[in-house]
């Protein structure tokens, strides 16, 4: 217990510096920084219980033209109201929160059928939490000592409709999964080609690099991809790459 309280404690150290070394290039400069690391005009809200993360992350963001945070929430009741009238493209979500926690949420955006976009950005990194989140219908998963590269990273591939799970989580998955007779009957029904292209999704590729790297079009990864999720009976790349890290596709490093 102590041990991770000191984590989360370093974790909110870092975002203040992040924070403190943002506002100060906004003093001396006169004038936001203006990189554009997003690739489209993108709507964000916040939802963290600690002010702190929320300011550090909120400047990290906007120092692209870009990006512009449009709501913020401190737990998960406000969370849900707001989301009802703010409409945002992606939602950054804590799940350790008072009220209603980030897993009630997912549920109830689920319930809902609301389609935002959600990133679960949480100190917690076992299994039990990520499996539930991602369960729950979250778009991607990353730790809070996760850097700012990949912060962007994670929002740009779900803004497109990708699913994103930080990497240093994947090793974690193998430990509590088993694998069933109903997968294994599964995998038998995969082609050689299905195979090899599920192999690549779950090392985080996406259409366009597994074309390159197989020498076939993006529209027939597409066309595979789509026959691998009926085979699979997943819904998502995250959810196949859960399939394939439970059965031993792939080989945690």
């Amino acid at each position: 217990m102590r041990r991770i309280l000191i984590k989360y404690l370093l974790v909110e150290v870092e975002i203040f510096l992040y924070t403190v070394y943002n506002y100060m290039c906004l003093i001396n400069l006169n004038r936001p920084m203006i990189r554009r690391e997003f690739d489209m005009s993108v709507r964000i809200m916040l939802a963290d219980d600690h002010i702190l993360v929320r300011e550090g992350i909120k400047c990290l963001l906007e120092c692209d033209r870009n990006v512009e945070v449009i709501a913020e929430a401190d737990d998960g009741l406000e969370c849900l109201e707001k989301l009802e009238f703010t409409k945002p493209d992606i939602l950054l979500l804590d799940l350790s929160m008072p009220n209603m926690n980030g897993i009630e949420v997912l549920k109830e955006l689920r319930k809902k059928r609301n389609s935002t976009k959600v990133l679960v950005l949480t100190v917690h990194g076992e299994d039990e939490y990520f499996i539930r989140a991602i369960s729950n219908g979250a778009d991607g998963y990353i730790l809070k000592d996760s850097d700012a590269k990949e912060l962007k990273q994670a929002i740009n591939i779900i803004l497109k409709g990708e699913s994103y799970i930080q990497s240093s989580l994947l090793p974690i998955l193998n430990s509590d999964m088993v694998e069933s007779k109903d997968d294994k009957e599964k995998l038998v029904s995969l082609t050689k080609r299905e195979m090899e292209i599920l192999k690549r999704i779950a090392d985080g590729m996406l259409n366009k690099e597994i074309a390159v790297y197989l020498n076939i079009s993006e529209r027939t990864v597409k066309n595979h991809i789509s026959n691998i999720f009926k085979k699979l009976e997943v819904s998502d790349r995250t959810q196949a790459a859960v399939f394939a890290i439970k059965n031993h596709i792939v080989k945690i490093m």
